[in-house]
């Protein structure tokens, strides 16, 4: 993979001083800053993967998640079929988990 550029690094830095003004904890400003700025590398085409690897923000609806953020989160949750499974299954899927 690539290495950050100073303009990746001040972007972290930025945003992570940001998350932690706002009263995040040093861990959770670190890594909102890191998945923003690996986000807008892979939007750029400056990472090998076009796709994110993450479960998207906890914060947000299962709804407003991707169906890759969805699939992933089936696999950390060891949900069976879940590679043919339509957003809709995999929202319930994982809710059905999480009870």
């Amino acid at each position: 993979m690539t290495e950050w550029t100073d303009k990746d690094e001040r972007q972290y830095e930025h945003i992570k001083e940001s998350q932690l003004e706002s009263g995040k904890s040093e861990d959770t400003a670190q890594e909102v800053a890191a998945r923003t700025v690996n986000k807008q590398r892979r939007e750029e085409g400056r990472t090998p993967n076009s796709t994110t690897q993450g479960t998207g923000n906890p914060n947000a609806s299962l709804e407003d998640r991707t169906v890759n953020e969805l699939r992933n989160r089936a696999a950390e949750l060891d949900i069976a079929g879940r590679s043919k499974m339509k957003k809709a299954e995999l929202v319930e899927a994982i809710r059905q988990s999480n009870s």
